[in-house]
């Protein structure tokens, strides 16, 4: 008899290139609130699949991003209001989560599409200098 298991996102085995961990992280996170928006995921599957302590352990130790270290700090608590709150604060202050966790995400995509830009543009100065050393 085949068993189920559950499926674990485990950020350290990523194949992602560094300079894109930041954005990798982001997109996946606004799929997970997507997900638990919809009732597609329960907030305790989500920290079994995601918001686990070995990539909380990963995203303080590699990623070294408050906005990153945020967005997992969000997830974690995500059960915990069900069990402290009653159950219609609770819905309540877990739209408002997961809408602090999209908010955390576009601004970490945001970030990193000004660095990208930052980046493009000094290796195209770069480039240019060296036309214009050459041509002085």
């Amino acid at each position: 008899m085949k068993q189920n298991y559950p499926f674990q996102i485990v950020l350290s085995n990523s194949r992602v290139e560094p300079t894109q961990q930041l954005e990798f992280f982001a997109i996946l996170n606004l799929g997970i609130a997507q997900s638990l928006s919809s009732g597609i995921l329960s907030a305790t599957e989500a920290i079994q699949r995601f918001y686990h302590a070995d990539n909380c352990l990963y995203v303080r130790k590699h990623l070294k991003n408050n906005l990153a270290n945020a967005i997992m700090s969000h997830g974690v608590q995500l059960p915990d209001l069900f069990d402290c709150l009653p159950a219609e604060e609770a819905q309540r202050e877990f739209f408002h989560e997961l809408e602090r966790i999209r908010s955390l995400c576009l601004k970490l995509l945001e970030k990193g599409r000004c660095l990208s830009v930052v980046n493009r543009d000094r290796i195209e100065l770069g480039r240019h200098k060296g036309l214009i050393e050459k041509c002085v």
